[in-house]
């Protein structure tokens, strides 16, 4: 009978993969289960009681290679960790032969590694450092037992390929633990901006210091003055990468953004939207530029405003102050244009257009017939009839700014 020691490799290592946890493809599962099939089982014996030995001299030489970690694997979560590398090289060994039961309570620690690098706000670099010298400290030792135990190059090969890899799964539970940090993080920042966001345009206004405390635990510098942008969808409605500055509530029937004043305007990323950006206001107005930027939707589709993908406000604050209140609005245009209410419409509208570009160029009968396409007779004919229908209103200042707004309001 043939001692497992003295066994060799009973065929090609096909096993060239870079983590064993979660393959591909179905055929790197099977190289997986290969790579362990072909180590002998008997090879767990020789290096089994060595184990408390190697794994004091992993955590020795990661606190000398990395003084970063020396601290930190003291105490109670450093025993915690020593713990898991001990439970790690059992886990490796019990799989020699085969594979072994499933990781569970023995990969938990790895996990918790990876989410620990995440909290500390250190990238995986550091980590992924430690995981290389726990594998050179392993095959170090591994390779000296061997050759000690007699134990054929080819299977030591073999095994030294089977560390690495062994390496590359534990590496791979610390990445996933770093992941769900990272959206658990994620989730909790994305719900504290949307509070934030909630207070910042609050009836009656937020106190500024409770602004300012919120504003802290989601790490959102807190500016002077922002402005506010209206949404409403126009295409797909992917949501848009608009950065860390930008406070968003894109779920509600009226998605809204508010973003510090200066900031790079947002119309590339609002692609599928169509956005109205409020007027600029410190931040406790900020509900007020968004009632403006809300108003101003409301008028592209009523096509008062020009309909554009994202309208600044603030190239259309006549529009706005003179649509602002609707009934008045309304009252206004029906009391200060009542001498033109018996006409046929077509007569109104060519009378309503004559009175506005005059009202506007003062007077001018020239400028109106060449801003009109009109001949300047017909000009007059027109102030004759509209002489007719206003009288003295045409030269009372406050009537003449009546008559323009109405105007205006109703072109």
């Amino acid at each position: 009978m043939i001692d497992p020691l003295d066994a060799e490799p009973t065929g090609p290592v096909e096993a060239g993969y870079e983590s064993l946890t979660a393959p591909a493809r179905a055929e790197d599962a099977g190289r997986a289960n290969r790579l362990w099939e072909l180590l002998p089982g008997g090879l767990a014996g020789v290096f089994r009681p060595t184990v408390a030995e190697a794994t004091a001299e992993v955590m020795r030489e990661i606190q000398l290679a990395l003084p970063e970690y020396a601290g930190w694997l003291e105490g109670e979560f450093g025993d915690a960790v020593a713990t898991g590398v001990q439970h790690a090289i059992h886990h490796f060994l019990d799989r020699l032969g085969g594979p072994a039961a499933g990781y569970e309570d023995r990969g938990r620690i790895f996990h918790l590694l990876g989410r620990n690098e995440m909290q500390q706000g250190r990238s995986l670099d550091m980590l992924q450092r430690a995981y290389r010298v726990g594998a050179r400290v392993a095959w170090q030792r591994v390779s000296a037992i061997g050759i000690r135990a007699g134990i054929p190059s080819s299977t030591l090969c073999l095994l030294a390929e089977a560390i690495f890899a062994y390496i590359d799964e534990l590496s791979a539970l610390s990445i996933e633990g770093y992941a769900a940090a990272q959206a658990e993080a994620s989730g909790t920042l994305e719900r504290r901006r949307r509070r934030l966001l909630d207070l910042i345009l609050a009836s009656p206004p937020t106190p500024p210091e409770t602004i300012a405390e919120f504003a802290a635990t989601a790490h959102w510098p807190v500016p002077d003055r922002v402005v506010a942008v209206a949404l409403e969808p126009a295409g797909d409605r992917a949501l848009p990468n608009l950065g860390d500055d930008v406070l968003t509530n894109m779920e509600d029937a009226t998605p809204c953004l508010v973003i510090p004043h200066r900031s790079p305007a947002p119309d590339r990323a609002l692609a599928g939207w169509q956005a109205a950006i409020g007027p600029a206001v410190p931040l406790g107005e900020a509900r007020e530029s968004l009632r403006c930027a809300r108003q101003a939707l409301e008028l592209m589709r009523r096509g008062v405003l020009p309909s554009e993908t994202v309208l600044h406000c603030d190239q259309h604050l006549f529009a706005l102050c003179l649509h602002r209140d609707s009934f008045l609005l309304d009252e206004l245009v029906s009391t200060a244009l009542a001498p033109l209410a018996p006409l046929s419409p077509k007569q109104q509208r060519k009378l309503s257009s004559t009175l506005l570009v005059w009202l506007e160029t003062r007077g001018n009968v020239r400028e109106v017939a060449t801003r009109l396409g009109m001949h300047p007779q017909t000009v007059r004919s027109h102030l004759q009839q509209l002489e007719g229908l206003f009288g003295s209103r045409l030269s009372e200042p406050r009537d003449r700014f009546d008559l323009m707004l109405a105007l205006r309001a109703s072109c």
